[in-house]
C-alpha cells in the first residue's frame, strides 16, 4: 500500500500521506475482486451477488433459479417516456472512453468472422454511429438496429439498417437464421424486455451463431433500468447471463463472462480510483445447434 500511495501522490502531486488509499476499502468499486477466498462448486446466486466473484467466473457453473430471478419492477426507469423523444436528437459522441473502446475492438478482431467473406452476416443491435468492429472490417451483410437516423447513417460499416424502439416492440424485423453474429454494445441496461429481445436474437441467429453482449459502467441515468443502477459489475454480468438462460430454455450453449478492461483501467483501480477509466465486459453464447 506505501507503493501505491507514492504513485498516486506523484501521479496528482501531492503528499504521500495525503495520497494513501486502502483499495479494499470499497470492493465494489473493484470488479472482479474476490473478498472471499472460499471457492464453491457451484456459483449460485445468492453466492454472486453476496461476493465478489471474478467477472470471468460468474457464469462458470452457475446455480439457476427454477424461475427467472428478476421482478417486473426491476425493469422500471426514471424515464419512462418514450426513447424516441429522449433519442430524437443525433449522440455523435463516444459513450465509453478511448482505452475500453481500444479493448472492445481488439476483441471483436478475435472473435468475429474474418473479414471480407461474403457469406457472412452480422448484427448490430442497437447500433450508432459507431460499431467499434476493427478498421476496415467488411462482411457480406452487416445490418444496424437502432433509434437514430442520423447516426445509423453515418456509420460507415454498416450495409442496412432499421430504425426501432425495442421496448415499444421487441420484434426484430429479420428472418429465422438469418445472421452469424450479434452483437449489442453498450445498451442492454436499457432494455425493459430484455427476456424477448434474447429470444429474437436467437431466432435470428444461424444454428452456431454467436450473441455477444457488452458494456461498461457509463450509461444514461434516466433510462437504464433500476436494477442495474442498484446492481455491481458482477451483478450485471449475472443477469445478462440470465437473459440467455431464461429466453430459451437451452436454447444458448458456451455461455460465459470475460473481463476485457484495458491496462488503464487496471492500473487506476490498483491506485484506487476506478473512476479514471471504464471498464469492459462481455458475456457472450452461440445457439445451439
Amino acid at each position: 500500500m506505501e507503493t501505491r500511495g507514492v504513485v498516486k501522490g506523484l501521479f496528482f502531486g501531492k503528499s504521500v500521506c495525503s495520497a494513501r488509499w486502502n483499495v479494499s476499502s470499497n470492493p465494489r468499486c473493484i470488479p472482479g475482486k474476490n473478498i472471499s477466498r472460499q471457492r464453491s462448486s457451484a456459483r449460485s446466486p445468492s453466492r454472486i451477488l453476496a461476493t465478489k466473484v471474478p467477472i470471468n467466473e460468474v457464469l462458470l457453473d452457475p446455480t439457476w433459479p427454477d424461475a427467472f430471478p428478476m421482478k417486473p419492477e426491476d425493469f422500471e426507469r426514471e424515464d419512462e417516456t418514450s426513447d424516441f423523444g429522449f433519442y430524437d436528437s443525433p449522440r455523435l459522441v463516444a459513450h465509453i472512453d478511448n482505452g475500453a473502446i481500444g479493448a472492445l475492438t481488439e476483441y471483436y478482431s478475435k472473435v468475429l468472422p474474418p473479414s471480407g467473406q461474403s457469406d457472412v452476416a452480422i448484427l448490430d443491435l442497437c447500433s450508432s454511429w459507431i460499431s467499434h468492429y476493427p478498421d476496415g472490417y467488411s462482411a457480406g451483410r452487416i445490418s444496424g438496429l437502432g433509434m437514430n437516423k442520423e447516426e445509423l447513417e453515418k456509420n460507415p460499416i454498416l450495409t442496412d439498417f432499421e430504425i426501432r424502439d425495442l421496448n415499444e416492440n421487441p420484434k426484430l424485423p429479420y428472418g429465422d437464421d438469418t445472421f452469424d453474429v450479434i452483437t449489442n454494445t453498450v445498451s442492454v441496461d436499457y432494455l425493459t424486455d430484455p427476456l424477448e429481445i434474447f429470444r429474437e436474437m436467437h431466432r435470428c441467429l444461424k444454428p452456431g451463431g454467436l450473441a455477444i453482449v457488452s458494456f461498461s459502467n457509463r450509461f444514461f441515468r434516466k433510462k437504464v433500468i433500476k436494477k442495474w443502477m442498484a446492481s455491481s459489475h458482477a451483478d450485471r454480468v449475472y443477469y445478462v447471463g440470465c437473459y440467455f438462460h431464461y429466453s430459451v430454455p437451452g436454447g444458448y450453449v458456451d455461455l460465459k463472462s470475460e473481463d476485457i478492461s484495458p491496462e488503464s483501467r487496471r492500473f487506476f483501480v490498483w491506485l484506487g480510483l476506478p473512476q479514471f477509466a471504464n471498464p469492459m465486459y462481455v458475456v457472450s453464447a452461440r445457439k445451439k445447434s
